[in-house]
Order: structure tokens, then sequence, then C-alpha cells
């Protein structure tokens, strides 16, 4: 990823409208923010969400609050918690999310 052309901003992410975008079980709430070609997103997952897909595109995600669970295509798995994160490139290992009991993100893509 390379940073360019982005002049130094403050994001007050209380002001971002969520989005919702459904799992294959749960929801998912997207606050959004795009800086030329990198998304910002606080990302908050309902209890018993599981994603409706497996991404393949790269992340860089940091566990603020609650658990994430992360099952790669070849059947690894981890968990994150609460001061963890995840990094992964575009194209490398396809990954599906969910969690238990709910979970929020610091997700940069």
């Amino acid at each position: 990823m390379k940073i360019a052309d982005i002049p130094f901003c403050t994001t007050d992410w209380s002001q971002i409208e969520p989005t919702e975008h459904a799992g294959e079980t749960g929801v998912a709430l997207w606050r959004t923010q795009h800086f030329g070609e990198i998304r910002v997103r606080i990302v908050e997952y309902s209890a018993g969400y599981l994603a409706d897909h497996w991404c393949s595109k790269g992340h860089v995600l940091f566990c603020l609050e609650g658990e994430l669970q992360t099952r790669l295509d070849d059947g690894r798995t981890f968990t994150l918690t609460p001061g963890m994160s995840y990094q992964v490139a575009d194209g490398a290992e396809a990954h599906q999310s969910s969690t238990v009991k709910g979970v929020k993100l610091f997700v940069v893509d």
C-alpha cells in the first residue's frame, strides 16, 4: 500500500453513518472513509455473525473489542482479541470471518 496525496485530516467516527451488510448469519455495520485508493473502516459484527463469502482482498485488521474468528481456505483458524491484528495481502489466503459474541474492528484496505 502506498499512501499518497492525502493531506492531514481527522475522522470523528461517531459522525460517519453506518451501512448494514448481511452475513450468512448476523449483520455487519461499516463506518467507511475513503482516502484516494485506501478504504478505512470501523466494522462491527453482531453476535452470531458469519461472513457470506470468502474474501481474498488484502487487509490490515485490528481488533478493538470482542473476539473474531478467521478461517483460512487451507483450514487454519485464528482468533483475534482486543489489541491483536492480522495482515494479509491481496490474493493471498482467502479468509472468512465469524464471531460468537460480536466484535468491533478497525480495518484498512
